[in-house]
């Protein structure tokens, strides 16, 4: 299972929200590329950044952040927030990022996935489905659509799309443990690499994702309260294992 800690990003800073509640902030660093040095150095081997104030704006914001990021370390990163079109696909790609997440245009116009799987490839686009009691949210989650995570997730395996960060929002920053049972049904309908990403709180956690069959878990708050090192979490759950946590 491929564990991707999370950098979630506000005003040039590294800052984690509650339930995606933009009056809900805590800041940890005013430096994120060094919070990526940090996660790196204690094993990470693939990053999850997020440009918060992009997904409001509808356009990369903290693009200097996201250049001294893919700088300052030598692991894959991904990135959401604010991506639309096509010329900021191919800028956030041009900056060394490996993945780019398309959220609010996968579910207002799930074409514009299958055209950008076929323009960079399926391991470049990553669909962000992010959902409230099951319907997919939209526009930095303020918005709700009449669209089901399921129904969205089955449309972009069409489209030759092979990974998606699901979110339930309900969960995102409330370490109240993720939605097992929704990421694993989407996991064995759709065949997919669906990332669990939402209220993960320790080793548990991650334990029952990857009993589940669960193929990648983004860890944000638990990290930075130092409920899970991240090292043990790294030695446990990406390298081949003989026996459980």
């Amino acid at each position: 299972m491929q564990l991707y800690p999370a950098i979630d990003m506000k005003n040039g800073q590294c800052v984690r929200l509650r339930q995606g509640e933009f009056k809900d902030i805590t800041v940890y660093s005013d430096h994120p590329e060094r919070v990526a040095e940090y996660w790196e150095s204690r094993g990470a081997s693939f990053l999850h950044l997020v440009d918060l104030d992009g997904a409001l704006a509808g356009r990369s914001v903290n693009e200097a952040v996201i250049r001294r990021i893919v700088a300052s370390v030598s692991v894959p990163v991904e990135i959401g927030g604010g991506i639309r079109s096509e010329e900021a696909i191919e800028g956030m790609l041009s900056l060394g990022v490996k993945r780019v997440i398309i959220g609010t245009r996968a579910v207002e116009e799930p074409e514009f996935l299958r055209d950008m799987v076929k323009k960079f490839g399926s391991d470049a686009i990553v669909a962000g489905v992010d959902a409230k009691n099951g319907l997919v949210a939209t526009q930095g989650w303020e918005q709700v659509s009449q669209v089901t995570a399921a129904e969205l997730c089955s449309r972009m395996k069409e489209y030759g799309v092979e990974h998606i960060v699901y979110t339930d929002i309900s969960r995102d920053g409330m370490l109240s443990g993720p939605n097992v049972e929704a990421t694993r049904l989407l996991t064995e309908e759709t065949g997919l690499d669906i990332i669990a990403s939402g209220g993960v709180s320790c080793m548990e956690d991650l334990e029952a994702l990857y009993q589940a069959g669960i193929r990648g878990a983004i860890i944000g708050k638990a990290l930075y309260e130092n409920r899970i090192e991240l090292s043990e979490a790294v030695r446990c759950y990406e390298g081949e294992r003989t026996h459980g946590i």
